[in-house]
């Protein structure tokens, strides 16, 4: 199993990574049994609309590296979302009730802490445990929804230099990253600490990056712009945060390894959407049309 686990880690890494409204609160009292909420968790409800969105993944044009297409997101239904993380006593609900993965050693179930130290299956594995002891459709959002839901607090992390000169992009991308301050307050603070955004999401862009079902893609332009191929590796997924990075999909530590751009996110933790059985989709995002956006 070690040797298996070393693999995928050797894999990955060999790829190239170096008004709202509130419906019930988060913390929730169990039923008799201890391990289902006995009421949702809190959520807020954002319109249909659109947004300026950097593509997530690595594009390349004439073997160059280029910056990521800017593209205009149309979301046409709402979009239901946990006003806060996943908290630590909720995730444990899960292990009591033999549906997650139990959480690392000294992480505490707290109440009022979200749960972190969470790989991407982790997340994932609770989104489905969720889904059946409440009957309703959990999941992790993707980064254009999270995005969306963030407002403000989503950051564009694009570099504004000549495509042409990859030297300048390197020395750019090097600044930038050498001025992210590197495990400055990392301990897991009170659920709210870090305040609210203009829809009513806590803790967006703390120091609790959030997992996406966002997949790691690489793709290839041609000199108008055109997507010319395109090559997913779901083993990586974006987490969203201060910035956007790319973590290996069992990371649960990132400091700790797990091929993560740039600087590592301090703490890996989840919320996740609640979306109606009925709808296949609440995004339409047209990236299409935005891989063939103009050179910018």
């Amino acid at each position: 199993m070690l040797i298996a686990f070393k693999l995928k880690l050797a894999l990955v890494c060999a790829a190239g990574l170096a008004g709202p409204l509130a419906v019930a609160p988060l913390l929730n009292e169990t039923n008799s049994s201890g391990t289902t909420p006995r009421d949702p968790p809190a959520f807020v409800e954002l319109q249909p609309g659109t947004i300026s969105y950097r593509v997530a993944g690595d594009f390349t044009r004439a073997s160059k590296q280029i910056e990521a297409p800017l593209a205009s997101v149309r979301f046409t239904r709402p979009l239901s979302i946990m006003k806060h993380q996943v908290s630590a006593a909720d995730y444990q609900r899960c292990v009591d009730d033999a549906g997650c993965r139990p959480l690392s050693p000294g992480v505490k179930p707290l109440a009022d802490r979200p749960a972190v130290q969470i790989s991407w299956h982790d997340a994932d594995t609770y989104a489905s445990w969720l889904s059946r002891k409440t009957g309703e459709h959990y999941r992790l959002p993707t980064d254009e929804e999270w995005a969306y839901a963030a407002g403000s607090r989503y950051k564009d992390d694009s570099l504004p230099v000549d495509d042409n000169d990859p030297s300048k992009r390197w020395i750019a991308r090097y600044d930038r990253e050498s001025n992210r301050e590197y495990g400055a307050d990392s301990e897991p603070q009170p659920l709210g600490h870090f305040g609210a955004n203009e829809n009513g999401l806590y803790d967006t862009a703390g120091n609790v990056w959030e997992w996406t079902s966002t997949c790691f893609v690489r793709t290839r332009l041609d000199d108008e712009g055109r997507a010319t191929s395109k090559n997913s590796n779901c083993g990586v997924r974006v987490a969203e945060g201060q910035h956007r990075t790319y973590v290996t999909d069992f990371i649960r530590d990132a400091r700790a390894g797990g091929c993560a751009v740039g600087v590592p996110p301090s703490n890996l933790g989840f919320r996740l959407v609640r979306e109606r059985k009925s709808w296949i989709s609440s995004v339409s995002s047209g990236l299409g049309k935005a891989l063939s956006i103009a050179r910018s």
